[in-house]
Formats: structure tokens, C-alpha cells, sequence
């Protein structure tokens, strides 16, 4: 298996972009700024497009991605997943909220969000807790609620 990874700056600190064997694997968001350790000469046209994307994204929160999710993850996954891409930038949605419209539980649809491999490209940072940010990428304390607080605001601004 051939491995690529993309970085991009942003405002929060950096954006993995990592594929394999052609297809987008998983993205990492970072409080800091890293270098993927391949070389970024070979990345593939797709993650060299995706990161268009996302820097377009970051100059512009309205930014609609061009981009199909590849079948991984369980069929309750995509489900919220499609969910997560229908919320509109500027827009959030509690998980009770999310639960209630899928016919599940908040729990259930927050497992979900923490198994997204692809945040930004399916916005689970729009996902938040009925009395607060609730979590971010597995995370509910330190760095990435601040990432997740600057890209809710950043889609706010427009």
C-alpha cells in the first residue's frame, strides 16, 4: 500500500491530509503545524485538489467540498455522516437533536462523530452538547476544543 499525506497551515495550526493507494484515508486535524514524512512532490491529484478545497475553505466557510465518502465505517455511521454534511456552515445541531432525527440515541450518534476519519469534509464539529461544545475528535478538553470553537466561529463570520 502506498501511503500519501498533504499538510496545509491553518489559522488553528495544521491539516493532514493522508491517502492510500489514491483514496483519502483520514484527516488530522493538529493545535500544531506538522510535516507528513513522504515527500509531497508525489502527493496524488486527489489530496492536491482536497487541499484546494480546504484552503478555500478556510478563506471562505461556504465552501462546498467536491467529495464522495468511500464505504468505510458501518451503514449507522454513514448515516449520521450524511447527516453531519446536510447541517449548513454557520449552523449547529445538539447530538440529542441529531439523535432524535436518525431515531437513535445521543450517545450512539456521538460515537459516530468520533469515528469520522474525515473531519471538515463531514462537519462534526457542528455537532454540539444540549449545555455546552461537547467534543471534538475524540477529544472534550485541551487543543482541539479551541479548534473546534475557531472553526464554528470562523463559520459564523460569513
Amino acid at each position: 500500500m502506498a501511503a500519501e499525506c498533504e499538510v496545509l497551515a491553518a489559522p488553528f495550526g495544521g491539516i493532514e491530509l493522508w491517502a492510500i493507494d489514491g483514496h483519502l484515508s483520514r484527516i488530522v486535524l493538529s493545535p500544531d503545524l506538522v510535516q507528513c514524512p513522504q515527500s509531497r512532490t508525489s502527493c496524488s491529484s486527489m489530496l492536491h485538489d482536497l487541499r484546494r478545497q480546504l484552503e478555500r475553505y478556510i478563506e471562505n466557510p461556504r465552501q462546498a467540498f467536491s467529495w464522495e465518502a468511500p464505504p468505510l465505517g458501518t451503514p449507522f455511521q454513514h448515516r449520521v455522516w450524511r447527516a453531519l454534511r446536510e447541517i449548513p456552515p454557520g449552523e449547529v445541531r445538539t447530538y440529542g437533536e441529531l439523535a432524535r432525527s436518525l431515531g437513535s440515541g445521543s450517545r450512539a450518534v456521538a460515537g459516530a462523530c468520533r469515528a469520522n476519519p474525515w473531519p471538515l469534509l463531514i462537519p462534526c464539529h457542528r455537532i454540539i452538547g444540549a449545555s455546552g461544545a461537547g467534543g471534538y475528535c475524540g477529544h472534550t478538553q485541551g487543543p482541539y476544543l479551541a479548534i473546534k470553537q475557531w472553526l464554528l466561529a470562523h463559520e459564523r463570520r460569513r
